[in-house]
């Protein structure tokens, strides 16, 4: 092994050891005069550093980095705070830089850190959109205003008629349903659904009335009017011109289908809607001999094959 400065080689038998450190012509600094000191530069007369004292430097820094490294990983996590500030356990903002040495200091309270600062961002979920309720005035009032309103010409009489310029009622509504009865099913067809406007307008403004005077009651089940054109129409000898409606009795179920049968007819409510349509000034309306309902004679008169619905016939227009 080579010779170092201010080491003193001694028996292989005995230890290397450190001499005190010692100065290059410490005893001409001593003999000099004190204002000399300043003169010189200090760095000059530094300890000379041996290798067993790098030696122990490094050993004293590996394990201070070591118990650095320990202490950041055994550190309660911080929690992450949503809001305006987020707290983030980043062990260099702790513990000062990767290679500086001291005691860890414990994080005041107040130590936070806005996530911006940081090019941290949370994801966020996308807003859902808010359902507006809207009342059943509101919602009728949007369906009227996509109705494509003509002014119509029923012509002839209602059994051997036609129609020019129908309305079509939508095939369905906030306080109605349609029916097809040759398929027993909603919806019923577009084309079977055209009517004079003024039939169309009564309809709807009847039931809107007989829904707000009960608001538990199911929507009302409509259905054939006319077609597009009038003329004949299938199952019907009338229903030409655009003046008759079929209406079915509500169920005392409340389900959105014809009866099937007498026991199931809500009678009070049948009875007050049919009487709502004798007083919007419907010209006749045809029910069932045992439907149970009633009205002013010539206005309301039993018919055969009724039993499941009334049969609303208004007016023949002026001329």
């Amino acid at each position: 092994m080579a010779w170092r400065v201010d080491e003193v080689w001694l028996d292989a038998d005995l230890l290397w050891f450190r001499e005190e450190r010692r100065t290059p012509f410490g005893a001409a600094a001593l003999a000099a005069p004190a204002f000399a000191g300043d003169l010189l530069d200090r760095r000059l007369f530094a300890p000379v550093e041996t290798g067993l004292e790098a030696s122990r430097r490094r050993r004293l820094a590996s394990r201070a980095a070591r118990r650095r490294k320990l202490a950041t990983r055994t550190v309660p996590a911080v929690a992450l705070v949503l809001g305006s500030a987020t707290m983030l356990p980043i062990a260099a903002l702790r513990h000062g830089s990767a290679g500086a040495a001291g005691p860890l200091l414990e994080d005041p309270p107040s130590l936070t850190f806005r996530a911006d600062e940081f090019g941290f961002h949370l994801p966020r979920k996308p807003a859902l959109p808010v359902r507006v309720e809207r009342s059943r005035g509101e919602l009728l009032s949007a369906e009227l205003e996509s109705v494509s309103w003509q002014r119509a010409t029923s012509a002839g009489v209602w059994y051997a008629g036609h129609l020019v310029d129908g309305t079509q009622l939508p095939l369905s509504g906030p306080d109605w349903v349609t029916w097809d009865p040759v398929t027993d099913r909603t919806p019923n067809e577009p084309w079977r659904l055209y009517g004079n406007e003024r039939t169309i307008r009564t309809l709807v403004d009847v039931i809107a009335a007989y829904r707000s005077a009960h608001p538990q009651a199911p929507r009302v089940v409509i259905g054939d009017i006319s077609r597009r054109g009038g003329g004949p129409l299938d199952q019907h000898a009338s229903h030409q011109n655009g003046l008759d409606v079929d209406v079915y009795y509500p169920r005392r179920d409340g389900h959105l289908s014809a009866p099937i049968a007498t026991s199931q007819i809500d009678h009070r409510l049948a009875q007050d809607l049919l009487d709502r349509f004798v007083a919007a000034g419907a010209h006749m309306v045809f029910v069932g001999f045992s439907a149970g309902l009633s009205g002013p004679s010539g206005v309301v008169v039993p018919y055969p094959n009724h039993e499941n619905h009334m049969h609303v016939r208004f007016p023949l227009p002026p001329g």
